[in-house]
């Protein structure tokens, strides 16, 4: 299923993540910013894995990384994300203190302005035309940001906005967890074709993560956009993958369209997307959410699989 040659960077044993709670907050923040300790501290739904949120207060969330991994984000995000806000479209994270490590938690954290809406899911993609013109005005605007200096892919991001080679062990394993289950011969056309898609080496800034959970919606409207830690400056392809994880078809279209896609980046992007639902697929049998997001990314395969027979005819 490879493609290609040369050197590719290498992604390292998964992280270590660690579960915290609503006591652990409570001690951080009257340690650290005892003005706030005052404020109740409570637990979001769906709240933790690469990092965990809780709610401070009415207006305020704390934001700590599970695993030493993820705690690479936290100075970029205070570096970047003030610099970008004034230039996009949409609300994105406010920072409002950079929490030290200590002996509770080793790795630096953040104190966040609450942002309103409720997470999207695919099936809140009611409009999905107006939705993925808001969401495309936002991508748009976040690659015309001043990229001079902007973190390139690493660790700190798992390499998104890199060469998708970068996950064809990944890719390949998944295949082989998924034998009989899928049409593997198509399955490594869709990978090939998006391993071989060219470039243009022009590095712009991207989200690295856009995907339910995300992003927020009112009443259905895209209202703010979430988690920059996989953000970075390279190939914007990685944020195409919500065409197919995310977008149903009418939508997917509209996207391209705004973002004037040429046929290598949305190869690419579809790579991306596969990359992702191929993992997902192959995930062992776990709790409820675990099973969910498996049968949502059957969907997504299939979805994947059809679009791009349909573009090669």
């Amino acid at each position: 299923m490879g493609v290609g040659g040369g050197s590719v960077p290498e992604l390292g044993p998964a992280p270590q993540r660690s579960t915290l709670d609503v006591d652990l907050v409570r001690r951080l923040v009257r340690e650290q910013f005892p003005a706030w300790a005052g404020l109740p501290v409570r637990a979001v739904a769906q709240g933790g894995w690469d990092n965990w949120t809780f709610r401070l207060g009415p207006r305020m969330s704390v934001r700590l990384p599970s695993a030493a991994e993820y705690a690479l984000a936290v100075d970029k995000e205070h570096r970047w994300l003030p610099r970008l806000a004034p230039q996009l479209p949409l609300p994105i994270p406010t920072l409002l203190g950079r929490g030290a490590p200590s002996p509770d938690h080793p790795f630096a954290w953040s104190v966040l302005g609450w942002l309103d809406g409720d997470p999207v899911t695919r099936d809140d993609v009611g409009e999905p035309v107006r939705f993925a013109r808001d969401l495309a005005g936002f991508l748009a605007a976040l690659q015309r940001a001043d990229a001079t200096g902007g973190p390139a892919p690493g660790t700190h991001n798992w390499f998104r906005g890199g060469p998708l080679a970068t996950f064809d062990a990944t890719a390949r394993a998944a295949l082989v967890a998924l034998d009989g289950q899928v049409d593997a011969g198509l399955v490594r056309a869709v990978w090939s074709t998006a391993l071989t898609a060219p470039w243009d080496g022009v590095p712009v800034w991207f989200h690295g993560d856009v995907a339910a959970g995300n992003l927020l919606h009112t009443g259905g409207t895209l209202s703010a956009v979430l988690d920059f830690g996989t953000c970075g400056v390279g190939d914007p392809a990685c944020d195409l993958a919500c065409a197919w994880t995310l977008l149903p078809a009418a939508g997917r279209w509209v996207l391209r369209d705004q973002l004037a896609v040429d046929d290598a980046t949305w190869a690419r992007g579809r790579g991306w997307a596969l990359w992702k639902t191929l993992a997902t697929c192959a995930e062992s049998p776990g709790d409820r959410r675990t099973e969910r997001a498996r049968v949502t990314a059957r969907l997504v395969l299939d979805e994947i699989l059809g679009e791009f027979v349909a573009a090669s005819g």
